[in-house]
């Protein structure tokens, strides 16, 4: 693994994102600074720092227990970390993949930041219900996956295009069953955050044409690395919507929803 990068830059902002262990620091990360490397090596950090507060490991049951307090906040937690993880690899991808436009690089930190703003306003409805970051188990799968992304290509196939695209879905879902617990903030969170998930979708869109060219389903399905297929990047029913204000084309949409693991090339 190369050296860290040197203090002072963005690069070595990024590694500290990653490898902190500071809980403090993971929900609010520090001011980004101005400058950046002049040749910077890939650097494939291979796990992130982990807060003592977080237990990783468990698998909590995030689909039961909506009405109740502690149950809601169940899920939250897991969604939390999930943005947690989240920005930890826009991180390690301006790390990994620093061949890629400078302009690239920036939209990586740009989404970084409001994954951090997403844990917040999570943490902060997780205290509402009497609770606290720490108290449930968590598991880095989101850590599990995506370093297996050989290119910045293959990166934004699954996490612009694949994993956040599909929680345009979640965040819809979620929404839905938070309202009908009575927890309309709760619901109204989900929403937020779906909301602003639409600009990451695109950034995923924009970037992969300018990486590998048209947008095209079976493009992007190559582009997944094994064994990652569609069946986890979409939830169902499909924010139709959401997506193509997202930048996927109706075709694209219309062949993921119709795509099944024993389809022809699969």
């Amino acid at each position: 693994m190369a050296d860290p990068p040197a203090v002072g830059t963005v690069e070595r902002w990024a590694w500290d994102y990653v490898t902190g262990t500071e809980l403090s620091a993971k929900l609010t990360p520090p001011q980004v600074p101005d400058t950046w490397e002049e040749r910077p090596p890939p650097r494939r950090l291979a796990a992130p720092g982990r807060p003592p507060e977080l237990s990783v490991g468990g698998r909590a049951n995030k689909m039961r227990g909506l009405a109740s307090k502690t149950g809601r906040a169940r899920a939250l937690h897991t969604f939390l970390h999930h943005e947690l993880q989240a920005a930890e690899l826009m991180a390690w991808a301006l790390l990994a993949f620093p061949a890629t436009p400078r302009e690239f690089r920036a939209g990586l930190v740009r989404i970084a930041l409001d994954e951090a703003r997403h844990m917040r306003m999570y943490h902060s409805h997780i205290e509402r219900l009497g609770h606290a970051i720490g108290e449930f188990p968590v598991r880095d799968w989101f850590w599990e996956r995506v370093p297996t992304c050989a290119s910045p290509t293959a990166f934004v196939a699954v996490m612009g295009l694949g994993l956040e695209s599909a929680n345009l879905e979640h965040t819809a879902a979620y929404a839905a069953r938070f309202r009908l617990a009575g927890d309309e903030e709760g619901a109204r969170v989900q929403e937020q955050v779906g909301l602003e998930e639409i600009a990451h979708v695109r950034f995923g869109a924009r970037w992969f044409e300018e990486l590998a060219g048209p947008l095209e389903f079976d493009a992007w399905r190559r582009a997944l690395p094994p064994p990652l297929t569609p069946l986890l990047m979409r939830g169902g029913p499909l924010a139709r919507d959401a997506r193509l204000r997202g930048g996927q084309p109706a075709r694209f949409l219309d062949e993921l929803s119709a795509w099944q693991p024993d389809s022809p090339g699969s």
